[in-house]
């Protein structure tokens, strides 16, 4: 008995005089505080041996795991299945010409539809000599050249966009045309538009095309700036959230679709608008859209189709 209580008072004794483990109760000391391990009484314990680090010495970190690849849905005539990720994109640019102007800025959402619920995002911006621009987006080439690492901003699109299933964006005939001119990469994934493509419900009052303004506001979403890339990527993936059919939406957005001209007089061209017809958009001097068949079997009023026209996204 009387060596318990011994071996009690030396383990209490051990212990007050050992540093706080708090560092904020410890006395200030210059330098890195290490503790170093008293002297072994008996042969070290095999696995148990205590390392002295060096704070001078390099940390080798291990490297980077490989991203583990995603399941995928697959979009076929056969097979309408509902993506699972959505990489919601979005581009400010120099101007309105991709072969002559240039992206400078790029803004991404990661997007889980299932969970509604956005998994990533990123945004960057790519170095300009000018942007005739900037009175629009409000960006100035002096700040697109400020030091930063808009090459690692890039890689790490790149990783979303290969965990995406799906793009998506609002006008995407001007995104997609600067995908594939350097430094951007190439996107072979189908593409769905939140403007052409989605059959919002009538019952939100929105124009046949509506903006992402008016799409957000529609959905209680606060729209709080304007013309930044991420900015109207939040704005989508918070209409998704809040979205109670967004899956019918995106199944019907991804059907197949052609080109069709209205057939109307001139009398009757109401008709063609309130069906979401635009005049000489995309095709000069006629009221045309695209339809799926399912949209087809709707109208009321007769159509043809313009020869050689089909959607490319999918």
């Amino acid at each position: 008995m009387a060596n318990l209580e011994r071996a009690k008072l030396d383990m209490s004794s051990d212990l007050i005089a050992q540093p706080s483990f708090w560092p904020e109760l410890e006395p200030a000391t210059p330098g890195p505080r290490l503790r170093q391990p008293k002297p072994a009484a008996h042969a070290p314990t095999p696995g148990l041996d205590l390392l002295v680090v060096d704070p001078a010495d390099p940390i080798e970190l291990p490297a980077a795991a490989a991203p583990m690849p995603l399941p995928s849905f697959r979009l076929g005539p056969a097979d309408r299945s509902l993506p699972e990720r959505l990489l919601i994109l979005d581009t400010e640019t120099t101007g309105l010409q991709s072969e002559r102007d240039q992206c400078i800025e790029i803004g991404a959402v990661l997007f889980h539809v299932a969970e509604r619920a956005v998994l990533e995002q990123v945004s960057f911006l790519l170095p300009c000599q000018e942007n005739p621009a900037e009175a629009i987006n409000g960006i100035s080439a002096s700040v697109t050249r400020s030091p930063q690492p808009w090459q690692a901003g890039l890689c790490f699109f790149e990783a979303m966009l290969a965990a995406a299933d799906l793009v998506v964006a609002h006008n995407v005939k001007f995104d997609r045309a600067w995908f594939g001119r350097e430094p951007l990469p190439a996107i072979t994934k189908p593409w769905l538009c939140t403007m052409e493509d989605i059959r919002w419900p009538s019952s939100l009052r929105l124009k046949p095309t509506p903006s992402v303004r008016d799409l957000a506001l529609a959905f209680s979403v606060p729209v709080w700036a304007a013309h930044r890339a991420l900015t109207d990527c939040i704005y989508l993936a918070q209409v998704f959230e809040r979205c109670g059919d967004l899956d019918t939406l995106l199944l019907e957005g991804l059907e197949p679709r052609q080109l069709y001209r209205a057939r109307l007089s001139y009398a009757e061209r109401h008709r063609a608008r309130e069906a979401g017809f635009r005049w000489n958009e995309p095709l000069r001097g006629a009221w045309s859209r695209r339809l799926s068949q399912r949209e087809l079997a709707l109208l009321s009023f007769p159509v043809e189709l313009v020869d050689g026209e089909s959607d490319p996204a999918i």
